[in-house]
């Protein structure tokens, strides 16, 4: 016997159990009965569906707020070249304050694997530019990680969400995060606001390290060092 024949059987025999009562003209009157109540239970049901309904669409899903704002920034490759100023090309794209709004712009955005080599992806906490002049960022520095090719999109959405999530001890130090697109790599620098605290500093490093499963050794450059020596400047600290 198949299966819907098996289910039909089952249908039978429920309702003969459930109705012990041989007399015919008392199960007409019962039918009758259920008709009736059943007739009332659909109003009442369309009633609850309607009421139902206009509840949920007076229901508003709140927005879940972050502890800070943050602000995106997008340094242009093409206008750079064409800028004497170091950071006259950098314009802020859009600031956000709650997770659904992050999502929005992220999922909305080209991940560092599709920006154009020369490209710099900022997010910084609002008011806060990403500019070594920046009175908040004037005595800080960054760890920088370095990845192949192709290979930042997924470390840079973990910071991304580490950042927001409020995920480091020394939270409060962090001043925001850039990808670098470059032509043989691409690099993740997290900036922080006050360089000569080294254990706040090597605390955020390991965090980092540990948060993305990254392996090798990385260092903490101060944006003092980088203004004098460029690319001569030293690793204060490694982790």
């Amino acid at each position: 016997m198949g299966l819907e024949e098996n289910l039909k059987s089952m249908s039978i025999n429920d309702e003969e159990n459930d109705n012990p009562n041989p007399n015919p003209n008392v199960k007409v009157e019962e039918e009758e009965e259920e008709e009736e109540e059943l007739e009332e239970g659909e109003i009442a049901g369309e009633e609850d569906d309607t009421t139902s309904s206009s509840l949920k669409k007076g229901v508003v899903e709140q927005p879940h707020p972050l502890e800070h704002s943050w602000t995106f920034w997008f340094d242009n490759p093409q206008a750079k070249s064409k800028q004497a100023t170091w950071g006259s090309s950098m314009r802020p794209i859009y600031t956000f304050s709650t997770i659904e709004q992050f999502w929005s712009l992220y999922n909305n955005v080209h991940r560092p694997s599709k920006l154009a080599v020369g490209a710099d992806f900022h997010c910084f906490k609002h008011k806060i530019e990403p500019k070594w002049e920046d009175p908040v960022c004037a005595n800080g520095g960054k760890w920088t990680l370095t990845f192949q090719k192709g290979k930042s999109d997924t470390p840079w959405l973990y910071t991304l969400l580490a950042l927001i999530g409020e995920q480091f001890e020394y939270g409060d130090d962090i001043c925001g995060a850039v990808v670098s697109v470059r032509g043989k790599q691409e690099r993740i620098a997290l900036w922080t606001k006050n360089a000569a605290n080294e254990t706040a500093q090597t605390s955020i490093g390991k965090q980092w390290k540990e948060l993305l499963d990254y392996n090798e050794t990385i260092g903490f450059i101060f944006h003092e060092d980088a203004k004098k020596l460029d690319r001569g400047a030293k690793n204060r600290y490694t982790v």
